[in-house]
């Protein structure tokens, strides 16, 4: 789609996609960003930034910018802009002459996009400095592989640079360049899971009187869970409860006296996420005990990632935004809900915000190794930026 750019914005494109594809090549995983980091942190001090910081949760960069009134003490006159820097554990497919270098790893979900598009707000914005309050850049590690945004608040990120707002953007395939879309409320799912491990007591295949059979009970678990959505989350709600894994047994003839499994579960509520885990625990202690058996419930070493939830006038702002760059034509307020999940939810529970979708055009889906981030789609995540944060903090 052909929409007019500012004569600014168009003039940085070609830098921008060197920057980009730059980024594709040499993609970093979770919070070993040192390349990466180091490109976003050069940038912004050539640009002018007032204050730059690095090594928050070890390879995060915040750039501090103040606008025409200069440094804002209150937070009401500070929000905060995120872009995700870290790639994923894929081998590329591409064949694109920008493809990843770096063996078992590519920017499967854009982030290079994400980031090189904040930073070309940035440099169009510390030229202009056409708002009034300070504006907090946040490039955020370990988006995919750790919850990167919960270890910068952890660190005292929002206690350092306390804001009224916090906005993020992901690209969106299939959605054509130059269009914008937005989810009221609950955007993305919280994703969180538990092992289970049953145990009883094995033995002969051919005598399973003698055994407590583990995978019996297993088998009873997984057909029971199935009903947590259907019988205990109400109708009116989205959730999804999936056994992922099972593992247990080694021989043709031996009962095993072990099972693991590993369950996921998703929800647009913390609430309706809790009463999915009371649940999923009453049931499998409940059928361990009618098989004799007993089971135990731990949580496996990954962050669990609370439902990415919109606020209203937060959402208003970024639709405004949205249809200013693109015409309101081309911003779809009613997109489904996506039952992935995003840690930008982290930065939603603590103060009010938006996360927004850009169109990438035609392009494989996310978390594909032929996905592509589209470069054509650079200057319309910029020019996004930029109207944001002019309105989100408007000269007087």
């Amino acid at each position: 789609m052909d929409l007019p750019l500012s004569n600014t914005i168009t003039a940085a494109l070609p830098d921008l996609q060197a920057i980009r594809r730059d980024l594709h090549r040499n993609p970093e995983l979770s919070f070993d960003l040192p390349r990466t980091a180091g490109i976003v942190a050069e940038r912004l001090r050539a640009w002018g930034f007032d204050e730059v910081i690095e090594g928050i949760a070890k390879t995060g960069v915040v750039g501090i910018l103040h606008g025409t009134s200069g440094p804002a003490s209150d937070p009401s006159q500070r929000v905060l802009l995120r872009a995700d820097m870290d790639a994923l554990p894929i081998q590329e497919a591409t064949g694109a002459e920008h493809a990843s270098q770096v063996e078992g790893r590519m920017h499967a979900c854009g982030h290079d996009g994400h980031t090189t598009m904040l930073l070309g707000a940035a440099e169009q914005l510390a030229h202009l400095r056409n708002f009034d309050g300070t504006l907090v850049f946040c490039f955020q590690p370990a988006e995919e592989l750790g919850g990167g945004a919960k270890v910068m608040i952890d660190e005292g990120l929002l206690q350092r640079f306390p804001v009224k707002a916090a906005y993020a953007a992901h690209n969106w395939p299939q959605m054509p360049v130059g269009q914008f879309g937005v989810i009221h409320g609950g955007a993305m799912a919280s994703a969180d899971g538990v092992l289970i491990t049953v145990e009883g007591t094995g033995g002969h295949s051919a005598q399973p009187h003698m055994a407590r059979d583990p995978l019996v009970c297993a088998a009873a678990i997984i057909g029971s869970v199935q009903t947590i959505v259907s019988r205990t989350v109400s109708p009116f709600e989205q959730a999804v409860v999936s056994i992922t894994s099972i593992h247990g047994g080694e021989a043709w003839n031996v009962i095993p006296d072990k099972i693991q499994m590993r369950c996921n579960f998703r929800s647009f509520s913390e609430s309706v996420s809790a009463k999915i885990e009371m649940e999923l625990k009453r049931i499998c202690h409940g059928t361990a005990q009618a098989h004799g058996c007993t089971v135990h419930i731990e949580r496996p070493p990954m962050t669990p990632y609370p439902p990415t939830v919109n606020h209203p006038a937060e959402t208003r702002l970024a639709i405004e935004a949205m249809s200013a760059v693109a015409g309101a034509e081309n911003v779809h307020q009613n997109l489904e809900p996506v039952m992935g999940s995003e840690d930008f939810a982290f930065f939603l529970r603590e103060v009010p915000g938006a996360y927004i979708f850009i169109g990438n055009g035609d392009s494989a889906a996310l978390h594909n190794p032929a996905y592509d981030f589209n470069d054509d789609a650079l200057g319309y995540g910029v020019a996004y930026w930029t109207e944001l944060a002019r309105r989100a903090l408007p000269c007087a």
